[in-house]
């Protein structure tokens, strides 16, 4: 509850969105995405364990990062953007998963940097596709996309606008 007074500075204290604020939630979202697939491809590389519950971090973190970049501003853009950059992350962390593999399979005698340069665009199609290809694995698979939709649900629910909401204004009357 506030006074007119109260309530007006209330609301002119607020900040108020605006494509720099974007920016900023989107350069710290990016950085942050970039640090989690790092993170979760080198997991699984150094362990050769898929742990799927990472997506649930992954997607807190590029949420927590995107709403620190926009000084605690979100709504839908910030939403759509957060759950894009979970879902990439998480699908195309199988991209050097997968070079890494090769490139230790003993039948692979080439260099994977022309094998990079040479099926980039496949490679990518792969990953991104990556999440829906486990299905071929039904039970894992099922279980791995509904971990991966938690973890976009995390990050579309933390970069959420914010209501503040003013109860007033009232007058003061003595009674």
């Amino acid at each position: 509850m506030a006074c007119a007074s109260c309530a007006q500075r209330v609301q002119a204290g607020l900040p108020t969105d605006s494509s720099s604020a974007f920016a900023g939630g989107l350069m710290l979202g990016i950085g942050a995405a970039v640090v989690a697939l790092i993170v979760y491809a080198g997991f699984t590389i150094v362990t050769h364990i898929y742990l799927g519950y990472l997506a649930l971090g992954v997607g807190w973190f590029i949420a927590k990062a995107m709403m620190k970049g926009s000084k605690g501003l979100g709504g839908r853009h910030y939403q759509i953007a957060a759950v894009l950059l979970t879902y990439a992350v998480i699908s195309v962390a199988e991209i050097p998963i997968t070079l890494v593999s090769i490139a230790r399979s003993p039948n692979f005698h080439g260099n994977i940097g022309t094998v990079v340069v040479r099926f980039w665009p496949q490679l990518l199609l792969r990953g991104l596709a990556s999440p829906f290809l486990d299905m071929r694995e039904p039970f894992h698979g099922a279980i791995g996309l509904i971990i991966l939709f938690i973890g976009m649900r995390i990050a579309w629910q933390l970069t959420a606008a914010r209501r503040v909401d003013i109860d007033g204004p009232y007058s003061v009357t003595a009674g």
